[in-house]
């Protein structure tokens, strides 16, 4: 049993009985939804799904998970999900599979928010490895790009076989590189407070516990 099929299992252990799920995207969520198939079929656990993506909801659909639509809900009970980079307060960064606005918006209505990693994706702070994602329309991506480089920021559209990267929302993204004396709250004020920015890949004061294993072994972070 690899790393990735331990943090899966034991974030798993914290699904009770009528629960609402949301579900993330990638190989880790892959594994997570895996084990909830598991649990359903051996444990005669009840519970429903929403996804923050079509290929998560796929692969429940493919293994009889119980879906709900997003528009059917204001809620949910816990959302598991993997992250880019993780810093000592749990402040994350996520987008670069470019699922921001949904990932967001189930991490922000859940009442817990649980991040599966490996020791990789530990960082000291936001950007650290990774540019910020940040979703535009596309008609508004050079305005917003200019903004950008005007607060200090190293702007690139993010493409994918030659044409601008899509988001699963429909946006454009561009990857952002900040100089590291911004901390993250204050490169989350300024992109909230950018006109034209839909979403971003900062994830702060949501995660309520991170799950991380290594060599065999899985140790928990609580906000």
């Amino acid at each position: 049993m690899n790393d990735k099929q331990l943090v899966a299992i034991e974030a798993a252990k914290h699904v009770e009985n009528g629960m609402l799920l949301g579900l993330g995207t990638g190989s880790t969520a892959d594994l997570f939804i895996e084990e909830l198939a598991r649990r359903m079929k051996d444990d005669k656990l009840k519970f429903k799904v929403v996804s923050s993506s079509a290929a998560s909801a796929r692969k429940a659909g493919d293994l009889g998970l119980q879906l709900v639509e997003m528009d059917d809900i204001s809620h949910l009970d816990l959302y598991v999900d993997g992250a880019d980079e993780v810093t000592p307060d749990l402040t994350l960064l996520k987008g670069r599979g470019a699922d921001l606005v949904k990932e967001k918006l189930l991490a922000k209505a859940a009442g817990q928010f649980f991040v599966l990693i490996d020791q990789s994706k530990l960082v000291s702070r936001i950007g650290e490895k990774y540019p910020i994602p940040v979703e535009v329309p596309a008609f508004s991506w050079q305005l917003v790009k200019h903004s950008l480089e005007q607060a200090g920021g190293q702007v690139v559209l993010r493409k994918k076989d030659g044409q601008p990267a899509v988001s699963s929302h429909g946006s454009w993204i561009l990857d952002v590189t900040f100089e590291p004396r911004l901390d993250a709250a204050t490169l989350d004020d300024l992109l909230n407070g950018t006109p034209g920015v839909v979403e971003h890949g900062i994830f702060r004061g949501l995660a309520r516990g991170v799950f991380m294993a290594e060599n065999g072994n899985v140790t928990q972070r609580w906000a």
